[in-house]
């Protein structure tokens, strides 16, 4: 039998080999940076908020463990959003530090970097992995074709609540980043989820690489301990808890020599000839 391979593998020099020792610098325990902002987002809810290029922002499980769906997209060109199914091919189905949440054809640069990451938690015995990239965000969609109900308390009703106010709409929300989230696949393939190992004070942060709008919702689900679907499954509420967002500016000298990506510059018109 063939034995496996990894597809995406990159010529060095690439932008998927980060400069460990610039993002090390950054990180919780390293560099001097100052708080720019902080606010909770409550149980069950949503917000969208911009960071800027050279910032960090920071998403703290503040009372114990809780799920939460992130969207990401170029703060001044929204079609640029971060694609995860090309970042989960590029780095891993789950993420931590150093990792990257990379942006969609035809612009393909990374949006945020990694730089901390408190969970920590790697594979467990069934392949299961923390901050998520496999699967994405509940839907009212999904519950009507499940249940036959009209449920809007839902990740995606939740960030298309919190763009709106950025005059983005519903086609705007995409695939997620779980974070907090415990995934993998069962040995038959299915999708499976088990309670977030996220404690209070947990953390995860990432680097701005360009100006962005982040949504975030803190999942109806909570702390995916009780079935979403299915028997055993209830309202939830017992299990949901707040998260916390913290902005932070590094100082300026961690910064010298940081660049904001360039989008792709593949101009090789995908061999259509022009008349």
């Amino acid at each position: 039998m063939a034995q496996p391979h990894v597809i995406y593998q990159a010529k060095p020099g690439s932008a998927l080999e980060v400069n460990r020792d610039f993002y090390a610098r950054l990180g919780p325990d390293a560099g001097k940076r100052t708080l720019v902002e902080r606010f909770v987002i409550p149980r069950r809810s949503g917000r969208a908020w911009p960071v800027r290029a050279g910032q960090i922002f920071r998403i703290v499980a503040v009372e114990g463990p809780q799920v939460a769906d992130l969207n990401v997209w170029n703060l001044a060109n929204p079609r640029e959003r971060f694609w995860a199914s090309r970042s989960r091919q590029l780095h891993q189905a789950h993420v931590s530090t150093f990792d990257r949440l990379w942006s969609c054809l035809p612009y393909l640069r990374p949006m945020l970097t990694i730089t901390g990451d408190s969970v920590q938690y790697g594979r467990d015995a069934d392949g299961g992995g923390c901050h998520d990239l496999l699967g994405t965000r509940c839907d009212p969609y999904v519950h009507k074709l499940l249940n036959g109900e009209e449920w809007d308390v839902c990740c995606h009703s939740n960030l298309v609540r919190a763009v709106a106010p950025y005059h983005l709409t519903e086609l705007d929300v995409h695939d997620v980043l779980n974070v907090f989230q415990v995934t993998g696949l069962t040995a038959e393939g299915r999708y499976f989820t088990k309670p977030s190992p996220a404690k209070a004070g947990d953390f995860i942060e990432f680097f701005a690489e360009l100006d962005v709008l982040a949504a975030l919702s803190v999942c109806p689900h909570g702390d995916m301990s009780k079935p979403v679907w299915g028997a055993g499954a209830g309202d939830g509420l017992d299990i949901c808890r707040p998260l916390a967002i913290e902005i932070w500016q590094p100082a300026s000298e961690l910064l010298a020599g940081w660049t904001s990506p360039a989008p792709s510059d593949y101009r090789g018109g995908h061999g259509l000839k022009s008349p």
